[in-house]
């Protein structure tokens, strides 16, 4: 058994699209029109195309969904967790293109994590080991 997929709540396909693309690197995998205007779009890290793929799942209005997104991102909960080779590095990368940071990078233990706010109403935490 293995990881192959895995989703992120979204309520706007372009938005998301755009933030996870343009902003974090990640590179669009899937894109297909499912009628109507749903679409199954998934995005992968540049550096392993063939690896885990996020999908942009637009779900995020769904009443139980947006539920357990506002009440994680009120007790500062992140949806998920994405590896970095430097913390530092990507948080003052991500500052500069305007991501806005819950949580300064920091250590915990044996990471060193941040959590940002990824414009689609869900915090994200980066982590390095």
């Amino acid at each position: 058994m293995r990881i192959k997929l895995t989703s992120i709540p979204i309520e706007d396909y372009d938005q998301a699209l755009l933030f996870y693309t343009e902003v974090l690197g990640f590179v669009k995998k899937r894109d297909i029109p499912l009628g109507a205007q749903e679409r199954w779009i998934t995005v992968v890290s540049p550096e392993d195309p063939d690896g885990v793929e996020l999908v942009l799942e637009p779900n995020g209005r769904y009443p139980a969904m947006k539920a357990l997104k506002e009440s994680l991102k009120r007790d500062g909960i992140p949806f998920t967790a994405f590896w970095v080779a430097d913390v530092q590095k990507e948080f003052e990368r991500l500052t500069r293109l305007g991501v806005k940071f819950h949580q300064k990078p920091a250590h915990q233990g044996p990471t060193i994590q941040a959590v940002f706010d990824d414009t689609c109403g869900n915090l994200i935490q980066i982590y390095q080991m």
